[in-house]
């Protein structure tokens, strides 16, 4: 099983594409770096959990809701 995908610990560029197969239009590596740079979440190794991801996606979405009001 060594072509399994671990969720807690993709490779960026392995995010990158996995999130365009679910039909972002809008990712891309440079889009990731900003968003690390941002605070995203990544493990120490570099990798990023995708649970934690999308969480913090969600989180600043929440954020951006709460500014428009």
């Amino acid at each position: 099983m060594e072509n399994s995908l671990k969720l807690t610990a993709l490779q960026p560029e392995m995010l990158v594409n996995i999130l365009k197969q679910a039909g972002s239009r809008q990712i891309s590596a440079e889009k990731l770096a900003a968003d690390f740079a941002a605070g995203a979440p990544k493990n120490e190794d570099g990798t990023v959990n995708l649970v934690e991801f999308a969480a913090w996606l969600v989180k600043g979405e929440d954020s951006n809701a709460d500014h428009a009001e």
